[in-house]
């Protein structure tokens, strides 16, 4: 049985701060971030909400993947936040639905 793996994107509520991260339980991850269980930078600059992700199914191309993101300027970010969540509207029902 294949494991997903998640790349993601969290915005703070102005959008104007964003965090990259990679997890296997994407549901469990992000209610960590949005209940402050996560020490660092997300909880210090309330970033929380979900507004990109993307699925891999082995760790390798997700950890490669997360790592390319980061190396993006913020605009290639935003950019491809944009093009699936051009609201920037919080993901997080979504996938707990």
């Amino acid at each position: 049985m294949n494991k997903n793996f998640y790349v993601y994107i969290l915005a703070n509520k102005t959008n104007d701060v964003i965090y990259t991260g990679i997890t296997s339980d994407l549901v469990k991850r992000i209610w960590e971030h949005k209940n402050k269980v996560v020490e660092g930078f997300t909880e210090k600059y309330n970033v929380d909400r979900l507004v990109y992700f993307e699925v891999h199914n082995n760790a390798e191309a997700a950890i490669k993947r997360e790592k390319n993101i980061k190396d993006w300027k913020r605009d290639w970010k935003d950019q491809l936040i944009e093009k699936e969540n051009p609201k920037w509207e919080d993901l997080y029902e979504r996938i707990i639905s």
